[in-house]
């Protein structure tokens, strides 16, 4: 299937099931905003609960707070907000639509790595078993040829970022002949910062004085609050503090779904360290936060490591986990070394000393930082796109289409449904079933169709067990458990039931592969 394909396909799915509606709709919505409906919002609580218990239960050195969304405006002067929190855009003259510049050169890469992946599967299919995937690498003059080519981009790009040089990030649009993805159009202005803060208005005090910002990110929540939670909780160096929020960024409108928001939500750690010691934490977390992802059965060629070439102002060390959406590799989640930057700001700033006693060596010192920061809504859409399905039923010559969610994260973790929806020994029986299961976890009833649309409409969001109350039920008091992915049959004893499921569905399972 191209990627266009299964990306809409996607989009389509979230929509007709339940999981993700545009926002305002009825009024046509509101671009880059959108709502999770009644089987998205509940994956999404699945997916937050993993990452905090993965983060604050399975660690004795990691704490979690709930800090509020405004701040005081000298905050994000302090953490350099104010002043650098900017995004290269670039307008179309014809079109009229908006772009950030830096993405327009990475997508332009991007179509030079899809060259070279092409080339290269078709190298493995003639060649077979004795290909050599490096050696064809470094000597097919196509792929060689790409290969310069996207790191002199890649280089130029680095640079032309780090120097803050909108001129030659309009030269390389220029020379790599970019064109407006929507138009075709070639025909663009100069490049220019444009700050991603909103702001608005504290009461009725007008002007700088009563200007608040909504967060752009949730970690300098944590900042502030370093010396609070340290002194409350008793925390010793090395120890985390973990937060799940909303934050907000004026984003220009992307074509990526809810890979890139106005309004979205973070799932961060700070790690506060000894200086000197952030190469070995940078390193740890790096490998930690991979073999979270892992957990889930991510396959391994849908994640890699990718270095920053363009280090933030606050950061000695930077690595992105990437994920491949159906529109390539992108960032998923950062590990970054963030050194003393931001307490070390705060501190100057507030005049308060946000400095940590170190009881064996009588010192006291503003720690390091490494960080640890996911998005929400980009790991909803990573689990939706490694998940969703289309399948062949063995021996029915019929397809399906099945959300394959790990059971810990499925919306729904069991479906009861009747044979026969106008027996009444029948619907009665699966109502009591149902009742004595949904106070253990999410389970749904229902009755309205054939028992070959109720099992497609549970594949379809993603249920890893659905019960069928038949007449045999009637006779033993047991039902039939319907594996989602396997598509087995199992007669069980309803007493039973509960234990089976729980079993299977249970958080634990993802926690122990950590």
């Amino acid at each position: 299937m191209a990627q266009d394909d299964s990306f809409k396909k996607i989009v389509s799915h979230c929509k007709e099931y339940g999981f993700i509606y545009q926002s305002s709709e009825i009024y046509d919505g509101l671009s880059a905003v959108y709502d999770y409906g009644p089987y998205g919002s509940l994956l999404k609580n699945n997916l937050k609960e993993y990452w905090w218990k993965s983060m604050v239960q399975m660690h004795d050195n990691i704490v979690g707070i709930d800090a509020a969304i405004f701040m005081h405006p000298k905050t994000w002067k302090a953490s350099g907000h104010v002043d650098a929190f900017n995004d290269p855009l670039i307008d179309n003259k014809d079109s009229k639509k908006r772009y950030r510049a830096d993405v327009l050169v990475e997508d332009y890469m991007a179509k030079i790595e899809g060259k070279i992946e092409k080339e290269i599967t078709k190298a493995k299919k003639r060649f077979g078993e004795s290909f050599d995937e490096e050696m064809y690498r470094q000597t097919n003059p196509r792929v060689v040829a790409n290969l310069e080519k996207y790191n002199a981009a890649k280089d130029r790009l680095a640079k032309a970022m780090t120097d803050n040089d909108m001129a030659d990030l309009k030269a390389m649009i220029e020379e790599y002949d970019i064109a407006d993805p929507d138009t075709g159009s070639r025909n663009w202005t100069d490049v220019r910062q444009f700050n991603l803060m909103f702001s608005t208005q504290l009461g009725n005090i007008a002007g700088e004085e009563g200007k608040l910002y909504l967060r752009p990110e949730t970690a300098q929540g944590i900042f502030v609050n370093f010396l609070n939670v340290q002194k409350t909780t008793r925390q010793k160096i090395p120890f985390g503090i973990a937060q799940i929020g909303k934050a907000f960024r004026n984003e220009i409108v992307a074509r990526q779904f809810i890979f890139r928001m106005r309004e979205f939500e973070q799932m961060e750690m700070q790690y506060f360290i000894q200086p000197g010691s952030q190469k070995e934490w940078y390193d740890y977390w790096k490998k930690t936060r991979m073999k979270w992802h892992e957990a889930l059965g991510t396959p391994g060629d849908s994640l890699r490591y990718h270095d920053h070439d363009n280090l933030a102002h606050y950061a000695d060390a930077a690595v992105d986990i990437e994920f491949k959406f159906p529109f390539g590799f992108k960032e998923l989640e950062g590990i970054h070394s963030r050194t003393d930057f931001d307490l070390g700001a705060h501190q100057e700033l507030s005049g308060k000393k946000l400095q940590y006693f170190d009881p064996a060596s009588k010192e006291s010192y503003v720690p390091y930082v490494v960080e640890t920061s996911i998005g929400c809504d980009r790991m909803f859409l990573a689990a939706m796109t490694n998940a969703l399905v289309e399948e062949e039923v063995e021996g029915t010559g019929n397809t399906r289409e099945v959300l394959k969610l790990h059971p810990a994260l499925a919306p729904i973790k069991c479906a009861v449904l009747p044979l026969k929806r106008n027996d009444d020994k029948l619907t009665g029986k699966a109502q009591e079933v149902f009742n004595s299961l949904k106070a253990s976890f999410n389970c749904q009833y229902d009755d309205v169709g054939s028992i070959g649309k109720l099992y497609r409409r549970q594949d379809a969001i993603g249920t890893p067990f659905c019960v069928t109350i038949d007449f045999e039920t009637l006779d033993d008091n047991t039902v039939t458990l319907r594996d989602r992915d396997s598509l087995t049959q199992e007669r069980v004893p309803i007493e039973k039931l509960e234990g089976i499921i729980r079993e299977r569905v249970d958080m634990a399972n993802l926690l122990k592969q950590l």
